[in-house]
């Protein structure tokens, strides 16, 4: 007897239809114009260590089982992280055997119908020598970036199943390192033109500057400080010249890839335990650059969130603030790391436990408050992870053990209802406008803004 050849091979998955912006820019679209909600997970497997073994580690039956498991509970979009240690020790050479890997995770996302988020290199896996300094100022760092980007774009071109490249995870640009010393006396030599005009705007009333040896300032607040707020503004075009030169080699390799970068949500300089936790990501600076703005956020507005009276209120209205900055460039939001812990008790600090229920409430929370202004949610990993040394140890869907736990039913509802991209965008009443470069010179700023916006959160609720 004869067989089919067709019986005798496997069937290939169907592509994914491409996602892009939708026509209105408030979100995203299939390539067969259907609303596109990310609503996923970042992605890593326990007992791979800390910082999870991603790709050192990589079990292709693992991954498959872990796709099925996320199809199940409404998964359709996985942030996964690359690293240096698997994709890039060499500046100009990406390796064959990391990329190899991908691929494989690729075919694994696409046989179950889930995009893939993959973010830039970074140091999960070991960083090169050459990337240790300053992963944002240093060129011969940046140029590795750009020379990255052109390879690995111009790889996945047309593969729709990625939905977008994020740059990188939290960058937070550095504040005295030898990159960053030499480009401060350039940026200032540009900006004043004459060691007059410099003296002049920092009241200086001794000797000018000496172009080429100004130093940076100190790293503390110093309210109304006009070397500090300089060196800020230096900061935020650092940032977004790194935006640009990573989102221009990602376009001129696939143009039509959509690009991101993961903010962390010290990119809004709010809660900052000092300015110099500022990240130097001003989102109406580098939204000029990338497709769409993503945002982490985790309830820290009175420390370690721990479930008590109060701390939901506090956290809610800090969370619409930061969101909502984040919006204010008029491209469309993710909130693209999110999650708390519930289902026992961290095994760091003196924290108290919590419970599945707290941290589904929370979490629904977040998603519901935020509709509207994002739109998209991707939570802080799949499983618990016992090995980690944070929060990370019980923010999954499942249990390490892979029971689903009362999030992973909650986040499922939700994506169903999500799904179509339809919510009641919240009504949001007057609220004070953050003055930016204050907060970035004075804690008494940021805690008297903090205090003014929660009492007119707080009067929408009365």
């Amino acid at each position: 007897m004869v067989l089919l050849v067709s019986t005798l091979l496997p069937i290939a998955a169907a592509p994914l239809p491409r996602v892009r912006l939708s026509a209105d820019g408030r979100g995203f679209v299939t390539a067969r114009g259907k609303p596109f909600v990310p609503f996923g997970v970042s992605y890593y497997q326990p007992g791979t260590g800390w910082a999870p073994q991603v790709w050192k580690q990589f079990d292709p039956e693992a991954t498959r089982r872990d796709f099925n498991r996320m199809k199940e509970l409404g998964v359709n979009c996985v942030r996964v992280f690359l690293s240096y240690g698997s994709f890039q020790m060499e500046t100009n050479r990406l390796s064959s055997e990391g990329l190899a890997k991908f691929d494989r995770f690729l075919d694994i996302a696409e046989e179950s119908g889930i995009y893939v988020h993959p973010t830039g290199p970074d140091h999960w896996e070991g960083l090169p020598d050459w990337a240790k300094e300053d992963r944002y100022a240093d060129e011969v760092v940046l140029r590795s970036a750009e020379e990255f980007w052109r390879q690995f774009a111009a790889r996945y071109r047309g593969r729709s199943v990625i939905f977008a490249y994020d740059l990188v995870n939290e960058p937070e640009i550095r504040w005295d390192t030898g990159p960053m010393r030499l480009k401060w006396n350039l940026w200032l030599e540009q900006h004043y033109v004459e060691a007059g005009r410099l003296a002049a705007a920092w009241g200086l009333t001794n000797q000018g500057p000496l172009w080429g040896r100004i130093p940076i300032p100190p790293r503390e607040d110093q309210p109304g400080s006009a070397p500090l707020l300089d060196f800020q503004h230096f900061r935020e075009q650092i940032a977004a010249d790194w935006t640009r030169r990573q989102a221009v080699a990602i376009k001129a390799a696939d143009p039509q890839a959509l690009a991101t970068v993961g903010l962390i949500q010290w990119s809004i300089p709010w809660q900052l335990a000092a300015g110099w936790q500022y990240s130097g990501f001003r989102p109406e600076q580098v939204a000029r650059w990338v497709d769409f703005l993503e945002i982490h956020f985790y309830p820290f507005a009175n420390g370690f969130y721990q479930y008590g009276p109060g701390d939901d209120e506090r956290n809610l209205a800090y969370l619409e603030g930061v969101v909502r900055e984040v919006a204010r460039p008029g491209k469309p939001v993710v909130l693209a790391e999110f999650g708390w812990y519930g289902g026992g008790r961290l095994t760091f600090g003196n924290f108290a436990p919590a419970t599945q229920t707290q941290q589904a409430q929370w979490c629904r929370q977040l998603v519901e408050s935020t509709a509207g202004l994002a739109c998209g949610w991707i939570n802080w990993g799949l499983h618990d992870h016992p090995q980690s040394g944070d929060v990370s140890q019980l923010t999954g869907l499942l249990t390490v053990g892979e029971e689903v736990k009362a999030w992973g039913r909650e986040f499922e509802r939700l994506e169903r209802c999500y799904r179509g991209g339809k919510w009641t965008t919240p009504k949001i009443g007057v609220r004070p406008k953050l003055d930016w470069d204050r907060c970035l010179t004075s804690a008494a700023e940021r805690a008297g803004f903090r205090e003014r916006y929660m009492a007119a959160w707080a009067a929408d609720r009365r």
